[in-house]
């Protein structure tokens, strides 16, 4: 009679150890299972984190500024160049505050696209008047020493929105005509100034010295914002 009995109790255990094996096989599968939905989760944050938006149109023209400052800086845009750039930025700018007014403040799709279209041809002019043959000569004496100087300080005000564009077309204007004057004066005189010339630049650059710090420090400055 206890023969009978040892037979039942085996398949009895056989069953208890499928029961576990089965469990274990659910617990890796969800782990596994788990692991792979984490993977593909942190890969979506991943590519989420590193796409750039594109830049909106108060960046896009933050960064024209600063270029233009740049190449005033290091005298590959000359006072013609920078004032003929800030010329067309400024028609830019007119043109953006009209579509605000137009829209509530905002702008609409069709505005920004047409803004940076007209951005996309500022940004080549830019490019090709900083690498032409053309660049800025100040010359190792003091009327080309105050006359760096001064682009010097129209550049700062630039990069640092001090100097709106149209602000900085006016600047750059004065300056091409005193570079123009000083050329045609040394032109008449042997590649010299004469004393009278030198005191008549001078005085000159001293007006354009007064009008850079007033522009630089009244209530118009180049706007920044996010769109």
């Amino acid at each position: 009679m206890k023969k009978p009995m040892k037979w039942c109790v085996l398949p009895a255990a056989l069953m208890m150890m499928g029961t576990l094996a089965l469990a274990q096989n659910q617990t890796t599968e969800g782990q596994g299972a788990g692991s792979t939905a984490n993977t593909t989760a942190n890969s979506t944050t991943s590519s989420t984190t590193s796409a750039k938006p594109d830049p909106t149109v108060m960046q896009r023209k933050e960064n024209q500024q600063d270029r233009i400052a740049n190449g005033m800086k290091s005298g590959q845009l000359t006072s013609g160049e920078t004032s003929n750039l800030e010329s067309k930025e400024a028609a830019i700018n007119g043109e953006t505050r009209a579509d605000r007014a137009a829209n509530g403040g905002k702008l609409t799709t069709a505005d920004k696209t047409q803004i940076n279209k007209q951005q996309n041809q500022v940004s080549k002019q830019i490019y090709q008047d900083k690498h032409n043959a053309t660049t800025a000569h100040y010359g190792n004496n003091a009327v080309g020493q105050r006359r760096e100087n001064q682009q010097a300080r129209i550049a700062n005000g630039v990069k640092s929105g001090q100097l709106t564009a149209g602000e900085t077309t006016k600047l750059e204007n004065q300056q091409r005509a005193i570079t123009k004057q000083v050329s045609t004066d040394r032109a008449a005189n042997d590649g010299k100034l004469t004393t009278a010339e030198k005191t008549q630049v001078n005085h000159e650059q001293n007006q354009a010295s007064r009008n850079i710090s007033r522009k630089k420090h009244n209530a118009a400055t180049q706007p920044k914002g996010k769109n």
